[in-house]
């Protein structure tokens, strides 16, 4: 898949992109794990979400954050890695000026940072998010939550007990009109340890599930 290399807000990022199906492909954008404790693009996770929207039909990134790799910069806590995010989702547009819709995921620190990318733009309409650190950061600007979403968490995560990511889900679950699909899989750890197939059967199931009217809607305008 092609390297890239684009102008973030402090610096030039590095990622890995593909172009999606037809004239107007959907895009998704896939935020890596903590900078400083060893994640990257090249995520096991990633890679699983990367790989799902291509194989149907999306424009695809995943990229490093500020100071991560050849991307440039130094870490900044979230602001700035939010930047970075903001500045993918920019790029990926200007070579995608007639895209059909957007998603974005991420693991971990790149779930709470797609979390705060999908309060500032409106045009994201779905997510999906694993280990969301629902312990450690505050997710209050979720009010509301935009969009309806996935979260696929570790029975066993060691970084963030199942029950702070119950609370957060019966928060955004009571919102009208959002519907957030919960799961958790059973005796899994926070880096999804020994369960990559059920995490990737989960996500599968859920993006065929939102993405079927979109598809009958287009093969009945045809």
């Amino acid at each position: 898949m092609p390297e890239v290399i684009f102008n973030g807000s402090d610096g030039r990022l590095e990622g890995r992109y593909v172009h999606g199906d037809g004239p107007t492909p959907p895009l998704a954008i896939i935020l890596h794990p903590h900078p400083q404790h060893g994640g990257t693009m090249n995520n096991k996770l990633v890679h699983a979400f990367f790989h799902m929207f291509q194989r149907r039909g999306f424009s695809v990134l995943r990229f490093n954050f500020r100071g991560v790799g050849r991307s440039q910069g130094v870490f900044e806590h979230g602001q700035g890695e939010l930047r970075d995010a903001a500045s993918a989702l920019d790029w990926m547009q200007s070579h995608n000026p007639n895209s059909s819709g957007c998603w974005v995921a991420g693991f971990s620190f790149g779930a709470w940072i797609a979390m705060q990318l999908l309060m500032r733009r409106p045009e994201i309409q779905g997510f999906m998010c694993a280990g969301l650190p629902a312990n450690m950061y505050d997710f209050g600007f979720l009010a509301p939550c935009p969009s309806s979403g996935l979260i696929v968490h570790g029975e066993r995560d060691e970084v963030t007990p199942t029950d702070s990511v119950v609370k957060l889900v019966t928060k955004l679950s009571q919102q009208r009109g959002i519907t957030i699909d919960f799961h958790t899989i059973e005796g899994c750890d926070h880096f999804f340890t020994h369960h990559m197939e059920e995490f990737e059967r989960i996500c599968e199931g859920y993006l065929d599930k939102r993405l079927k009217p979109a598809s009958e809607a287009l093969a009945l305008s045809r």
